[in-house]
């Protein structure tokens, strides 16, 4: 409980000091007009309380990853805990709050218009595409996933049946103007997913659970650990619980509705750190629930190939925890964060393609004119099977990420900033994502023998290191 304790308490802290020392490095100005009250148009230009835009970024960004990533993490053991308190605080809300910050510059441009200033345009056309495929891969991933759990708790419906409710939701959220029903409804998913969090982390307390320690040692302890290596599998299965690429999507959405640039921080960096506890209470859950991380291990390896792992472990957790009531009102907050990231997916993906095709975006019919083959993609993407989805999904969000830290660093050093704080992740992430590319199993890796992929994941990353330092602008440090 001490580790726990520590690192929860770390988060904490971590915002208010390093927060405010990333606000500063970034230059925030409370006197600059931003695009929601420069560019207003009723649509997705629309000034909102910064507490409404906290928990709405909050939302979008803290879909089944915080949760199903955190508990399938914590089987490498409490070395997951660590990844989540310093990736959160030195990684992700870096990652998020500059993307957004950035964004709030520029007119509220989506993330590859961003990334593209920074890297060149070839840059930009690949980002293009990629975040396109990128918001039509969550869309469909956070569909089919709370599909089966409201189906589970609804007997006598079906998985097609939610599917189908739920797309039509989505539908919806893509094209209304973003105070219209995103504004309204996300304070009632806002507060299943709080209570969720709550009830989970009390129960930690009251239980006395056996959270592991970090004196156990950080050594490997996942069942498959002779071919998933902590580095780089459990940064990858750990994504929005510390660093996502897909965050970035989303904080050009807010941008456009920020009032003023001093509530960035509490926006964007804050949005990451409470996703971050979020990703820190399950984790703990899991690993103590079922008497060690050898015993959440056990757990799992006894469930039937076709189950969905970490929803029946968090199903297993709520009910026996909370009660059945409790328990519902759990599962419910659990439904919630992926339908409120799917959503937003689907407005990001007709706001980036929007961007590049210079679309208003006001009309109605322009609006149908993007999103109608969106829909189309998507609901083709749903009938491939979910663990082949979040695969993917999981290995193309940090590699969004690094794409997104680079970008932040070259717009750091030419600015003359202390561009520092975003090169380290950046060198970090591009390590891990690399390296898991060549290492990973076929068919979404190479898979080549572990010490060679960690190897030339070493070499691509002091590569790109040595082209940043060649190449890009540097400006005297303000």
């Amino acid at each position: 409980m001490l580790t726990f304790s520590a690192c929860l308490a770390l988060l904490v802290v971590g915002y208010i000091i390093y927060g405010a020392c990333v606000e500063r490095i970034f230059g925030m100005d409370p006197a600059r007009v931003t695009p929601a009250c420069s560019m207003r148009d009723g649509v997705d230009y629309v000034p909102m309380p910064w507490w409404r835009v906290f928990l709405i970024q909050f939302l979008n960004i803290a879909g089944l990853g915080p949760i199903f990533g955190a508990i399938m993490g914590v089987m490498y053991g409490p070395a997951a805990f660590l990844w989540i308190v310093l990736g959160t605080i030195f990684g992700g809300a870096v990652h998020d709050y500059f993307s957004g910050m950035m964004s709030v510059r520029r007119n509220g441009a989506s993330l590859p218009e961003l990334v593209g200033c920074e890297l060149g345009k070839y840059v930009k056309l690949f980002m293009r595409l990629f975040s396109v495929l990128l918001m039509v891969l969550v869309g469909a991933v956070f569909v089919s996933g709370p599909a089966g759990l409201l189906a589970g708790l609804t007997p006598g419906t079906s998985v097609p049946v939610w599917t189908v409710i739920i797309f039509v939701y989505y539908i919806l959220a893509t094209l209304l103007p973003i105070d219209k029903l995103i504004g309204r409804i996300y304070p009632f998913f806002g507060a299943a997913l709080i209570f969720m969090a709550a009830g989970i982390l009390a129960s930690l307390f009251l239980y006395h659970a056996p959270i592991p320690e970090l004196t156990e040692g950080l050594h490997n302890r996942h069942p498959n650990r002779g071919d998933l290596h902590i580095f780089p599998m459990m940064f990858v299965s750990i994504a929005c619980g510390a660093i996502s690429g897909f965050h970035a999507t989303q904080s050009p959405m807010m941008a456009r509705c920020i009032k003023n640039e001093k509530y960035g921080r509490r926006c964007f960096y804050g949005a990451m750190v409470a996703e971050g506890i979020v990703a820190l209470i399950w984790a703990a859950a899991a690993a103590s629930f079922f008497g060690s991380v050898e015993g959440l291990n056990q757990f799992v390896a006894n469930l039937p190939a076709t189950t969905n792992k970490a929803a029946e472990i968090v199903n297993r957790i709520s009910n026996t925890w909370l009660g059945q009531m409790g328990g519902l009102l759990a599962i419910l907050g659990v439904v919630a964060a992926p339908i409120t990231s799917g959503d937003t997916a689907l407005r990001s993906a007709r706001l980036i393609v929007a961007d590049f095709l210079h679309l208003d975006q006001k009309p109605i019919a322009k609006r149908l004119l993007i999103s109608v083959p969106i829909f189309v993609l998507t609901f083709l993407i749903l009938n491939l099977d979910f663990d082949v989805l979040w695969r993917y999904f999981a290995w193309c969000n940090q590699t969004l990420a690094v794409f997104t830290l680079w970008a932040i660093t070259v717009y750091l050093r030419r600015n003359g900033r202390l561009y520092v704080v975003s090169l380290i992740p950046a060198l970090f992430m591009t390590c891990v994502s690399s390296t898991y590319l060549l290492a990973a199993a076929r068919p979404e890796g190479f898979g080549l023998p572990y010490e060679i992929a960690l190897a030339v994941g070493g070499i691509v990353t002091a590569a790109l290191l040595l082209v940043f330092v060649k190449t890009a602008p540097v400006t005297r440090l303000h």
